[in-house]
C-alpha cells in the first residue's frame, strides 16, 4: 500500500460530483471536476430539493466546518408538515409535530431541510473555484497501461489521473462507455414544473399545512402533483431577513455564492401523469407551452389551484421524463466509478436522489482518504464503496420507483383505475384518524432517510 498522493477526475459538477471534491480537496487529495456548463450560474437550477439525514450528514463529513454552517443558514424554512390533499385542496392525510407526545430524541442532523437546487449549487461550488473546470464537454476516457486514466473532451484536452468519476448525471457518458450493461427504464411517467413567487396573493391560494409543508395533491385520471413552499433567509435584495440569527445573517451577508443565486421566496409546484394521458409532444413543449397544457390538464381542480398555475413564471416551467436505472449486477472493480444519478438515476417518489449522491460522496471520498493515506489498497477502497452503493442505491431505486410508476393500476382508465384510486384515498384519510399509524409511518421514513444512524457508512 502506497502513500503516494492520488489524483481524481469528477467528471460533472453536480450534487454529487462537487461534494465529492469539496471532501477530497480539503482532505488534501488532488481533484479536479470537470463541468459542461459554461459557468456557475448556468442552467435550470432553482427548484428545491429536501436534504435529509443522510444528506446532511454527508454534508457535514465533505464540507468545512464553516461552509457546512453557510448550508445550513442558506436552507429555506424548514417544513413542518408532510401532506397529502385532493385536487380540490380536500385533505386526505397530514402529519406533523402534532402526532407525538414527545418529540423524537433526534440529533440536530436528523431533521429536514429544504434548500434550493441553485442555493446548494453554489454552497458546493464554494472554494473551489482552482478545482472546477467549466466549459468541459467530457467525450470518452481510456485506461493506460500504467493504471492510469485519462479523460478526453470535445474541445481537443484531456486530464490523467489515479481515479474517474462518473458523476455526470442519468444520461452519463461514463457509464455509457464503463457499463453499456447498465439501462435506465421508462418510468411510464412525464412530469411538467415550474415555480410561482410566494407572494401576498399567492400566500392566500393554499391552506396554511401546505404553506408549512411538502405536498402530494392526488388528482383523477392518477394526475399527482407535489407542491412545496419555500421561504428563504434572505430578501428580494439578497439582504438578510429581519428575525434570522445574527450568526445566520453574518454568515449570508459574508457568503459570496449569494452573487450567484437568483433564489427568491417562491411555490415549487411539478405536476405528473401518466405518459398515455398526455400529448405525444410533451417533451417539446417548453415554457409558456408546458405551462398552458398543465392549466388545460387541471381544469377541473380547485380554482386556487388553477390560479398558482396561471400565476407561475413561464421561464421556469419544462418537461421531464421520469425514468429510472434498472438495477445490475456489481462490476469487477476499476479505477473508473460512478456517483449519484450516473449509476442510480431514481423516480422523485420519495425525494432521495440528490441525498443518495451525497451519501455516495462522503462514502467514496471516505475511502479514497483511506488509500491515499496507506490505510488501504486503491482497488479494494474504490470495491468497498461500490459494495456498499449498491446495497442502499439500489435500494432506493426500487422504493422510489414503486412510489412513481406509470404503469400502475393507478394510472389505468375504466374501473380498475378507478377502484385503485378511490381506495388509494378511502385508506389515507383513514390512516389520517390513527395517530399511532402517522406516528410509525413518520418514523419508518425518517429511518429509511438516514436519522438515528450512530456511524458514517
Amino acid at each position: 500500500m502506497s502513500t503516494s498522493p492520488l489524483h481524481v477526475i469528477v467528471i460533472g459538477g453536480g450534487t454529487g460530483g462537487l461534494c465529492l471534491a469539496q471532501g477530497l480537496k480539503r482532505a488534501g487529495v488532488g481533484v479536479a471536476v470537470h463541468e459542461r456548463d459554461r459557468t456557475r450560474s448556468d442552467g435550470l437550477q432553482g427548484y428545491g430539493v429536501g436534504i435529509d439525514a443522510d444528506g446532511k450528514r454527508a454534508l457535514r463529513a465533505c464540507l468545512s466546518p464553516e461552509l457546512y454552517d453557510t448550508f445550513v443558514a442558506t436552507c429555506a424554512k424548514r417544513p413542518v408538515y408532510f401532506n397529502q390533499y385532493t385536487e380540490q385542496l380536500s385533505q386526505l392525510f397530514s402529519s406533523g409535530p402534532e402526532i407525538f407526545k414527545e418529540p423524537p430524541d433526534f440529533d440536530e442532523l436528523d431533521l429536514y431541510e429544504s434548500v434550493s437546487r441553485m442555493t446548494l449549487r453554489q454552497v458546493l461550488l464554494t472554494g473551489l473555484e482552482d478545482v472546477v473546470h467549466f466549459e468541459k464537454r467530457y467525450t470518452h476516457y481510456e485506461q493506460r497501461p500504467d493504471g492510469k486514466v485519462t479523460a478526453f473532451f470535445d474541445d481537443g484536452t484531456s486530464a490523467t489521473g489515479d481515479v474517474l468519476v462518473a458523476a455526470d448525471g442519468s444520461n452519463s457518458k461514463v457509464r455509457g462507455q464503463y457499463l453499456p450493461q447498465a439501462k435506465l427504464l421508462d418510468a411510464g411517467l412525464t412530469g411538467i414544473t415550474g415555480k410561482t413567487l410566494l407572494t401576498d396573493e399567492t400566500r392566500t391560494l393554499l391552506p396554511r399545512r401546505i404553506l408549512d409543508g411538502v405536498t402530494m395533491l392526488q388528482g383523477p385520471k392518477g394526475f399527482m402533483c407535489i407542491i412545496h413552499v419555500m421561504q428563504f433567509p434572505w430578501d428580494t435584495d439578497g439582504e438578510p431577513k429581519d428575525g434570522i440569527g445574527r450568526t445566520e445573517a453574518e454568515l449570508i451577508s459574508q457568503w459570496p455564492g449569494l452573487l450567484h443565486d437568483n433564489s427568491r421566496d417562491y411555490i415549487m409546484w411539478g405536476f405528473a401523469a401518466a405518459d398515455h394521458r398526455l400529448p405525444a409532444d410533451t417533451m417539446q413543449r417548453k415554457g409558456g407551452e408546458a405551462q398552458q397544457l398543465v392549466r388545460q390538464l387541471t381544469a377541473d381542480w380547485h380554482p386556487n389551484l388553477r390560479r398558482l398555475f396561471a400565476l407561475g413564471d413561464p421561464n421556469s416551467c419544462f418537461p421531464l421524463k421520469i425514468r429510472t436505472s434498472e438495477p445490475v449486477e456489481q462490476w469487477q472493480t476499476t479505477n473508473v466509478t460512478l456517483i449519484g444519478d450516473a449509476i442510480h438515476t431514481m423516480t422523485p417518489g420519495r425525494g432521495v436522489g440528490a441525498n443518495t449522491a451525497l451519501r455516495d460522496a462522503a462514502l467514496l471520498c471516505k475511502n479514497l482518504v483511506a488509500a491515499q493515506e496507506g490505510r488501504t489498497g486503491l482497488l479494494d477502497a474504490i470495491r468497498d464503496y461500490e459494495t456498499k452503493m449498491v446495497a442502499y442505491g439500489f435500494e432506493a431505486v426500487a422504493k422510489s420507483r414503486r412510489n412513481m410508476d406509470g404503469h400502475s393500476a393507478a394510472h389505468k382508465d375504466g374501473v380498475t383505475g378507478s377502484l385503485v384510486r378511490g381506495l388509494m384515498r378511502t385508506s389515507m384519510r383513514a390512516m389520517n384518524q390513527m395517530t399511532f399509524v402517522k406516528r410509525k409511518m413518520a418514523m419508518s421514513e425518517a429511518e429509511f432517510r438516514g436519522a438515528g444512524r450512530q456511524k458514517e457508512d
